[in-house]
């Protein structure tokens, strides 16, 4: 699954009808779930979060900016907040499948769009800017919109793109991309902020000003504080009391979770608080976190454990709370908290059936879901049995030598088994969607054409989801392999049956790939998808047999 989160800020935050035609704007764009609405009166700006694939989060923020710039006119707008244009910021956000790099790329792609079709002036900022005195978001709105005309007079700060124009109404905007930020609090057994500030400082990046033996701030030679760093960078920190709570907490956003994990800061914290003879006591998250995050704080306490951090994703968050103390002032709802959980990709999932179901769902007289469903879940019970065999050699003292190894095949092993579940699903709505691209009007010439072309992209779409089943299911077998060599001689039979379901799995990936070929019209696709499946069945029966040898080999 491909998730990108988008951030715009509107500068409109008291007329609630201005807002809802912005927000249904959002909201009507296929694969999008509109998560937050935040207006701010005294600032007359609202905070929209929304997320969903690369290119429906590109369009849905698209029709959102030319909404904006229809209902807002920023030459009678004012607010608190410091702003440039009807939308004044646009951040895109990788969440999960996707690199900045992707994010990048659509913040360029928008902004173009944007600066041609809507006449409004866009600067690039963060990871997407262009110019080096565009990568602070501050700096581009230095002067503010009532500055705008004039900035724009200005050669220096002609737009990345659109023309160096002042529109009034409109204003300019300000695209860019960025890092996720996780607002976070580790709760602490006092009500004394002061020490609750000692801890942060200590924690964030920007440290604390150093001071003499008299406690005097020491400055250089231009009055300018010295600063003493802290021990995580991409780390903001600030102590605070809550009444509500009636504790103080250290205050953090993660600015970059990649480089400091809230795992990390949190026993640090721990260490950090005992040295003054606190207790941390647990955490909270504010808003929402990436389920890689968690993952991450999973992997991380059951490997301090000394067990295997291959198990399913639900272990690895359920280890994640208790480890956090995510429960400590309120009850934390995964399926609430976790972006990824915000968004259905597939409605009425087979994943969601019981055995049952799902065997009686593929009995049925209906074409989906059928033999590439099962394919991948042929792969996934291989995968998930590859897992359970190493699991059971974590821990085992004939197997010491070499725990790092298989502790590295089970987290392999999970990671294959859901990549393949979500293609059981995957496969199933290929199917459909060719099946809809078959059913289009075809009355008139641009009907038939545009028909021909959707019956193309769903048939390649279709012959590309059994091919990664079969690529992942040569990886499985790859998996099997290592298992039976190294795995728990007691689970033989159990790491055979791996190779062996996933030997189907890539055949039977194989034969919905070849089925799907001849209705492609591209003629080079077809060439090169056939040639590198051929490839990978024949390494999966080739693996497939070298399994079953050493299999039977070692049973006798």
């Amino acid at each position: 699954m491909k998730l990108v989160e988008c951030v715009p800020n509107f500068s409109e935050g008291r007329d609630l009808a201005k807002i809802s035609a912005i927000t249904k704007e959002i909201e009507a764009t296929p694969k999008i779930s509109l998560l937050d609405v935040d207006p701010g009166d005294s600032t007359n700006r609202t905070v929209v979060t929304f997320i969903g694939t690369p290119e429906a989060v590109k369009e849905a923020a698209f029709k959102a900016i030319k909404k904006a710039a229809e209902v807002i006119d920023m030459s009678k707008h004012s607010g608190a907040h410091s702003r440039i244009g009807a939308t004044d910021v646009c951040p895109f956000v990788p969440v999960t499948g996707v690199t900045m790099e992707d994010c990048v790329q659509l913040a360029r792609e928008l902004g173009e769009r944007v600066g041609r079709e809507l006449g409004i002036p866009v600067y690039l900022y963060e990871e997407a800017a262009q110019k080096q005195d565009r990568i602070n978001l501050a700096t581009i709105r230095v002067g503010q919109y009532e500055g705008l005309e004039e900035k724009l007079k200005d050669p220096e700060w002609a737009p990345d793109y659109g023309e160096p124009v002042f529109n009034a109404k409109a204003g300019a905007i300000v695209i860019g991309a960025r890092e996720f930020l996780i607002a976070y609090n580790i709760n602490l057994n006092t009500t004394d902020h002061t020490l609750a500030r000692h801890v942060a400082f200590n924690l964030r990046e920007r440290g604390r000003a150093k001071r003499d033996e008299d406690g005097k701030i020491v400055r250089d030679k231009n009055g300018k504080a010295i600063k003493i760093p802290g021990k995580f960078k991409e780390v903001k920190a600030v102590g605070w009391h809550v009444e509500d709570y009636g504790i103080a907490q250290i205050s953090i956003n993660f600015t970059n979770y990649k480089i400091s994990p809230p795992h990390l800061v949190f026993d640090e914290a721990i260490k950090e608080a005992e040295q003054i003879g606190l207790r941390v006591t647990g955490s909270e998250l504010v808003g929402l976190i990436p389920k890689e995050a968690m993952l991450m704080a999973g992997r991380y306490y059951l490997d301090k454990q000394g067990k295997s951090p291959g198990v399913p994703e639900e272990e690895l968050i359920r280890i994640a709370v208790l480890s956090l103390g995510l429960n400590d002032v309120a009850p934390f709802d995964q399926k609430k908290k976790i972006i990824e959980y915000q968004f259905t990709e597939v409605e009425n999932s087979l994943l969601d059936l019981n055995l049952r179901g799902f065997a009686n769902e593929l009995s049925m007289d209906s074409p989906a879901p059928g033999g590439g469903s099962t394919a991948a879940l042929c792969g996934a019970l291989s995968s998930a049995l590859s897992a359970m065999v190493s699991n059971l050699t974590v821990g085992k003292k004939e197997y010491e030598d070499i725990q790092s190894k298989i502790k590295d095949l089970a987290t392999h092993g999970q990671a294959l088994k859901d990549q393949l579940l979500h293609d059981v699903d995957a496969d199933t709505a290929a199917f459909n969607n060719v099946i809809a691209a078959m059913r289009m009007t075809k009355k008139t010439d641009e009907q038939k054409e545009a028909r021909a072309a959707a019956i193309e992209e769903t048939s390649k779409e279709a012959t590309l989801v059994p091919f990664g089943v079969l690529e992942k299911c040569v990886e499985a077998l790859k998996l099997a392999k290592e298992v039976v060599l190294h795995g728990n001689k007691n689970s033989l039979s159990d790491a055979g049956v791996a190779g062996l379901t996933a030997q189907a799995g890539a055949e039977g990936a194989f034969y919905n790939v070849r089925i799907n070929l001849p209705d492609i019209q591209d003629e080079k696709f077809k060439k090169d998808i056939s040639h590198r499946a051929n490839s990978s069945k024949e390494e999966a029966v080739k693996l497939g047999n070298e399994i079953k040898d050493l299999v039977l080999k070692e049973l006798g």
